[in-house]
């Protein structure tokens, strides 16, 4: 039986800025047709496209993981939903380890644990209002720009590709691929260091002067560190945090991926610390970590509600426990202050008041 065409739920049409999809499975799309048509190039290809894991992962994940499955199958160790924000031992571990040992004061409540940094900065724009003026270096993640695309915070698609709407941070070899603060007001603004895909790395200088901005204009940083493992110079800095003010201008994005080797299993966390406030539409600077607190709202939402959809797996976390005591973690970060004036969403300010 034929049922007749009918409209059905509205379509989210910033989807339909999107002019070729998701950058990097284009790539492999042009990447497969190449190969196709030329089986002896494709034996000398150089891949450049998303960064893949070619190594298995390290013995002592699997281990871990396994472990962690097998406690799933006995009645006594067996545990159901994690933590929404992470368990305690990870979290504890990893403010203890990469931040307090390098003396920034991160506590163990400001990190949350995820399914990864790309993800995690999606999430974040759900509780960041759509009027923010948003900076991203140019060349970028295209992750980045994307999300805030599909979230409604750019305007049409212009002829060279680019969205009106976004503010972009020439990267050149005149200024080492390394960004300069804009002139005009700005209100989010997405930094990576070592960054993706240039490999620049920003000196301490060049990151006060983001967190200087950040101050003057009541800017929030979010600051992708995914590679800082991959730093080796004691002069550049690891992290925003190792900048003073950073604290309270600043969230930071870290992954597992680059040092562990988990692309594909998925964990990561963010660093959120409680002094990085936001506005409403009433003015008012929210506070960024009391929860239930009677007319405030909570800008961590996103770590209790929009994380909430990426509960991190039992043995993720598991192995996580038994990786961190016994590897050599990067060393990283430092100290800071500041105090953004995002715009909160006004969903978010009527799910988290009261």
């Amino acid at each position: 039986m034929r049922y007749p065409e009918i409209d059905v739920a509205y379509l989210n049409e910033n989807y339909l800025k999107l002019q070729a999809g998701y950058l990097f499975p284009e790539v492999a799309r042009r990447v497969r047709e190449f190969c196709e048509a030329h089986p002896e190039g494709a034996r000398r290809l150089i891949r450049c496209g998303i960064g893949d894991v070619t190594e298995p992962l390290p013995p002592a994940a699997i281990e871990a993981m396994k472990r962690a499955v097998d406690e799933l199958g006995h009645r006594e160790s067996f545990r159901g939903y994690g933590p929404e924000q992470g368990y305690e031992f990870l979290r504890s571990t990893i403010a203890q380890r990469d931040y307090r040992d390098r003396n920034i004061q991160i506590a163990d409540d400001e990190i949350f644990i995820s399914d990864g940094s790309k993800n995690d900065c999606g999430y974040v724009l759900d509780i960041l209002g759509s009027q923010n003026k948003v900076a991203v270096p140019d060349p970028v993640y295209p992750v980045y720009v994307d999300t805030n695309v599909m979230a409604g915070h750019t305007g049409p698609t212009r002829k060279d590709g680019s969205y009106e709407g976004i503010y972009y941070l020439p990267c050149t070899a005149e200024n080492n691929f390394v960004p300069e603060p804009p002139k005009e007001h700005v209100d989010l603004v997405y930094l990576c260091f070592p960054n993706n895909p240039t490999g620049a790395v920003a000196s301490r200088a060049q990151l006060a002067r983001w967190v200087d901005y950040a101050h003057e204009h009541d800017a929030l940083l979010l600051f992708d560190a995914a590679y800082e493992a991959y730093i080796s110079d004691p002069e550049i800095p690891h992290s925003i945090f190792d900048i003073p003010g950073a604290l309270t201008c600043a969230i930071e994005l870290r992954s597992f991926s680059k040092n562990g080797g988990f692309t594909g299993v998925r964990c990561g966390f963010t660093a959120m610390p409680k002094s990085v406030l936001a506005r409403s539409a009433d003015g008012r600077r929210r506070f960024g970590s009391v929860v239930g607190a009677r007319n405030r709202t909570v800008l961590l939402t996103w770590c209790n509600a929009a994380l909430k959809r990426c509960i991190p797996l039992r043995a993720v976390n598991r192995f996580m426990r038994s990786s961190i005591i016994t590897w050599e973690m990067p060393k990283s970060f430092a100290t800071p202050r500041l105090m953004p004036a995002l715009r909160l969403s006004e969903e978010s300010t009527r799910l988290t008041s009261g």
